[in-house]
């Protein structure tokens, strides 16, 4: 399948290229064979000019205002002579396999700075939160001179630990009042997550909001070992949103003065790749010219004439 050169392709986002870092992120999104191979080779080109922006995750429960809060966000680090990429990550339906990606039409008014790139991805099959090339994306944007890269999760809950692998550090959105706090707090985002922030404290929610803080704050200390701070805001006041980033970069220069924000990126390159690896077995498997075996092996596995345990052994016996 004919496909852009991965060598022009390249030397065009280096240069920083807005329109070809748009079809960078498209080419490594691809799952045409053809397609990994020129992906591959255009990052590789690439990775020599990435790393030294500040990679931050925000995930967070359905209807926290993720997007509202990043496009705020966003225009204050642009004040700052910053240059943002976001990858808004949409759901993806299970039936249709379609998503809404809207979160640019939510960023309205980021989108419309030179100095900002907005990309939506749909999650896809991929669980934890983030899209299957968002690593790559992510890259991609580091290269075409972005210093702030912004990871906007699909907000499903527990399974959003996977955004941790690819960023420096992360933070979760929360909201007062929507039912018991506490059982929002999901151990698994916890134990990865370096800052909680209800969101929404305006008005009369400000008061609920603080309260809310606290409750958060106490039941943090019950963790052993992790320091988590707790810090309240408002998007449509813009009220705490610089302190928000403020919390983070101290984070984030913490571990790169001490040498844990390196180690951290090799570990997370490592870990994706064999994501990678798991994902490209399953695409093969699932390649048409096994179709007819994978489909009377599931056929039985339903029917309980064979163990998926048995099934599973066979299916990686057709690689």
């Amino acid at each position: 399948m004919a496909g852009p050169d991965p060598e022009q392709l390249a030397a065009r986002v280096l240069d920083g290229d807005r329109g070809a870092l748009a079809r960078a992120i498209t080419l490594v999104e691809s799952t045409h064979p053809d397609h990994e191979v020129r992906a591959g080779a255009m990052l590789d080109r690439l990775l020599p000019r990435t790393g030294e922006a500040a990679r931050v995750g925000i995930s967070g429960v359905p209807g926290a205002g993720k997007s509202t809060f990043i496009d705020v966000l966003g225009r204050r680090l642009v004040e700052r002579g910053r240059r943002v990429a976001v990858l808004a990550v949409d759901p993806s339906s299970r039936i249709s396999g379609g998503s809404i990606l809207g979160d640019r039409t939510r960023m309205g008014e980021l989108a419309r700075s030179p100095q900002a790139f907005i990309r939506p991805s749909p999650a896809g099959y991929t669980l934890g939160g983030v899209a299957a090339r968002t690593r790559e994306s992510m890259l991609c944007c580091e290269a075409a001179g972005f210093d702030v890269v912004l990871v906007e999760t699909v907000g499903v809950g527990q399974s959003e630990t996977a955004v941790a692998e690819m960023v420096d550090v992360t933070l979760a959105l929360f909201l007062a009042g929507a039912g018991d706090e506490l059982q929002g707090i999901k151990r698994g985002i916890l134990e990865v997550v370096d800052l909680l922030v209800v969101h929404k404290a305006d008005g009369d929610n400000r008061a609920p909001a603080e309260a809310a803080r606290g409750r958060y704050r106490s039941a943090l200390r019950l963790l052993r070992g992790r320091d988590v701070p707790v810090q309240t805001c408002s998007s449509t006041e813009d009220e705490g949103v610089a302190e928000v980033w403020d919390t983070l970069e101290t984070r984030r220069e913490e571990r790169r003065a001490s040498g844990a924000l390196t180690r951290r990126r090799a570990e997370q390159a490592v870990a994706w790749t064999w994501r990678l690896v798991d994902e490209r077995l399953r695409a093969r498997v699932r390649a048409p010219a096994h179709e007819d075996a994978v489909d009377a092996l599931l056929a039985d596995v339903r029917a309980g004439r064979r163990s998926a345990s048995a099934a599973a052994a066979e299916i990686l016996r057709l690689l």
